[in-house]
């Protein structure tokens, strides 16, 4: 029989088949991991260590192959580290999370190899060649569509907010997580660990697996000239407790040139020093971890190591690394394992952390909320005394708070400053210092650091892993934590489970800044979330007043698998809704909240708060020139769009509800209408798709220093007068 014949099923599409290696026989008679248990004995076992060295190399092989079967992927950065994953998976670990998108081949292959991909119908290599960067496959990056995969990857620096958010949730599971070198000097990386340790020095489950291969992308990484006692200080001097770093270059017999070096180049002999190495250095670390000291473990190796190209060269394929092409081909013959060893990997990799990821990993599963029991709900009567929309919502947030103790608040600005210091009062601020003149105690459930970036990360992180959250900031700052928020809503809109919607509350619009300058005068991320709503799952929200934001948290908090934006003012507004007009807005999108006739109808749609009161003073103007006005308050606008518009129908928890062409008319019809919004007219989209009304837009143009927000209204145009003039050029 050929080697073909003789190779297990899944063996499928693997092109070549290697020689078995010496020693087989003894150390690859039997699987390290024993039937019924879920990780080798111990480290030093010679054949745990053999085998270990098997699955680092069908790992390598995999990543290649099915990469050169699209000449596109990127396979260097996950080999050079094949040996701390396979490690992990080997002794039992498998709550595994990275920030590197680009090593998606690497856990697809793991996926692989463990059985998960069969979930979605991968059986075979080939099925694996085939469906890569595929729709409905195995995508570029990282998604919350792959069986197995806690958590999407891409932007970098993000990755240690989900193993955080897992340590949090899951204080027995250890969360390992790659981070590339390249991506190292990414924003907030370290500081979010510090800031995290300080607020939670009791959860150190989490483990960064530094790559520290001496490449980034395209170059030399930036801390590619780091001597070992320099990266072991950089972490020390960052809070870590134990810093494990294991260096290929002490195992090296081949003399290679550099600091760092491939260690499939080794001996059979050396290359089994240095995976025993990393297998002892891994279960140091995650032992370490579990044990209540921050740790981080460090594989030092060459950028590439077992494939078609090292260094940054090896970071990705181009049309023409084809598997035909002679390099792919010599780097697949080179990582070739016989049929034996594969049937070994596979076994292995069955019964490693109890089984499949996709079985076994805790994003796979829905996580049990505690009720809430019915709300503090308080509605004030319309026309009655103004009050604070934010500080009505922060005593809700505080009653979720008591409610689920998991809960956290996370805030860069200081909620105070926000209108919504009775969540501080009720929650407390995380810090080490109990002082209850600022509402802190170690224990509170407000996380508060200054970065946007680790306040976004883990607020999502925790949502995504199935726990309740609520991101706040200034809708001016809050600009530099979406990326990490957009990412997580698009998995969310992918995953194969429930998970509780992520999120936020957007205080002190550009409106309420003027004193402040044009620094915190950005309304552009209004324009983002406009965009994000064709999505499907994305829904901001722009609450009137303060009985309406109770109502659209309310909403918020029974959502799945949205991402939920809420935006509202820290000034004390008038009331001009009931909670059951908000909640007949949260199915349609909009409410009017005036309506008067005259000979001719215009229609304001507005978006905001604020922004409502030249609204209403437009409106007395024209009424007094015997035209009819019609106010409506467009509270979530994603509901205006039509179902063509969005992409919700292929949402994992897909809302199709949408206002028809006849509640439209009612609401919008009329013989003008002007969109008037405070932020970017963008959120006015499908408004203005739909109106066949002559209609105009008036909205932010730019920030600028006043003494008021009806200053900064006027700078941009926003004023009663010029409201109703072009409302009566329009009709």
């Amino acid at each position: 029989m050929t080697a073909t014949q003789m190779a297990p099923g899944f063996c499928e599409g693997i092109q070549y088949f290697g020689e078995t290696l010496p020693g087989f026989e003894t150390y690859g008679a039997t699987p390290a991991i024993a039937e019924g248990a879920r990780a080798i004995a111990t480290p030093t076992d010679p054949a745990a260590v053999f085998q270990t060295l098997l699955y680092a190399d069908a790992l390598r092989y995999l990543t290649v192959q099915i990469c050169g079967s699209k000449g596109s992927g990127h396979p260097g950065g996950f080999a050079s580290q094949a040996e701390a994953y396979a490690a992990l998976v080997m002794l039992g670990y498998k709550n595994i999370v990275t920030e590197v998108g680009h090593h998606a081949p690497g856990f697809y292959s793991a996926m692989f190899l463990d059985r998960s991909l069969e979930d979605m119908g991968i059986t075979t290599v080939q099925q694996m060649r085939d469906r890569f960067r595929e729709r409905h496959g195995l995508l570029g990056h990282l998604s919350g569509f792959i069986p197995g995969l806690l958590a999407p990857a891409g932007p970098l620096g993000q990755g240690q907010h989900f193993a955080m958010a897992g340590a949090l949730l899951y204080p027995d599971t250890l969360f390992p997580f790659t981070i590339g070198d390249g991506g190292l000097g990414e924003p907030y990386i370290m500081s979010s660990f510090m800031h995290f340790h300080t607020a939670f020095p009791g959860s150190t489950n989490f483990l960064p697996v530094l790559v520290w291969n001496g490449f980034s992308q395209e170059h030399h990484s930036m801390v590619s000239l780091k001597t070992n006692e320099q990266m072991l200080a950089y972490w020390h001097g960052h809070g870590f407790d134990e810093v494990v770093l294991v260096d290929a270059k002490d195992f090296d017999d081949q003399d290679q040139p550099g600091d760092y070096v491939d260690s499939t180049a080794f001996s059979l002999k050396q290359r089994l020093a240095f995976t025993q190495s990393v297998l002892v250095g891994v279960d140091e670390a995650a032992r370490s971890a579990l044990s209540g000291k921050l740790t981080a473990f460090i594989i030092k190796q060459l950028k590439g190591a077992g494939v078609h190209a090292r260094g940054a060269k090896s970071h990705n394929l181009y049309p023409k690394d084809t598997l035909d092409a002679p390099h792919i081909m010599d780097a697949l013959k080179a990582r070739s394992l016989s049929p034996e060893a594969w049937a070994i990997v596979r076994t292995n990799c069955e019964r490693a952390g109890g089984g499949p990821a996709s079985k076994t990993v805790v994003t796979e599963f829905e996580r049990p909320l505690p009720d809430l029991g019915p709300l503090p709900l308080e509605e004030y009567p319309v026309g009655g005394d103004p009050k604070v929309s934010t500080t009505a919502m922060g005593k809700l947030v505080g009653h979720v708070g008591t409610s689920d103790r998991t809960f956290l608040v996370t805030n860069a600005d200081g909620n105070e400053a926000s209108g919504i210091a009775n969540i501080n009062q009720a929650l407390k601020i995380i810090h080490p210092t109990e002082d209850p003149l600022y509402n802190q105690a170690p224990t509170g459930q407000v996380y508060e650091p200054l970065s946007e970036d680790a306040c976004a990360g883990l607020a999502v992180g925790l949502s995504l892993f199935g726990g309740r959250t609520l991101w706040c900031s200034y809708e001016s700052f809050a600009i530099n934590g979406l990326p990490i928020w957009q990412t997580v809503t698009q998995a969310m809109a992918e995953l194969r489970r429930k998970t509780p919607a992520t999120i936020t509350l957007f205080t002190a619009g550009a409106l309420e800044q003027g004193r402040n300058g044009w620094t915190h005068q950005r309304p552009e991320i209004e324009a983002y979330f406009a965009a994000m709503m064709r999505n499907g799952n994305v829904f901001p929200l722009f609450p009137p007043d303060a009985n309406s934001v109770q109502a659209c948290y309310e909403w918020a908090l029974s959502q799945n698998n949205k991402g939920v934006v809420i935006t509202a003012s820290k000034s004390p507004l008038p009331i001009r809704t009931t909670f059951d007009q908000t909640r007949r807005a949260l199915e349609q999108g909009a409410i009017a909240l005036h309506d008067s006739t005259g000979s001719k109808t215009v229609v304001f749609a507005v978006v905001g708060d604020m922004i409502l009161s030249p609204v209403f003073d437009a409106a007395k103007l024209l009424e007094a020139q015997g035209l009819g006005v019609r106010i409506v308050s467009v509270i979530s606008p994603r509901r205006l769009y039509r179902p063509s518009d969005t992409l919700w129908d292929i949402c994992s928890e897909p809302d199709g509800h949408f206002l028809d062409d006849a509640g439209f008319e009612h609401l919008f019809g009329g013989d003008a209408l002007i969109g008037v919004t405070g932020g970017a007219s963008a959120m006015l989209e499908p408004v203005m798709l739909r109106s066949t009304s002559k209609r105009d837009v008036f909205a932010w143009k730019r920030g600028e220093t006043t003494a008021s927000a009806g200053e900064l209204m006027a700078l941009n145009g926003i004023t009663a007068e010029a409201l109703a003039a072009r409302a009566i050029a329009l009709v």
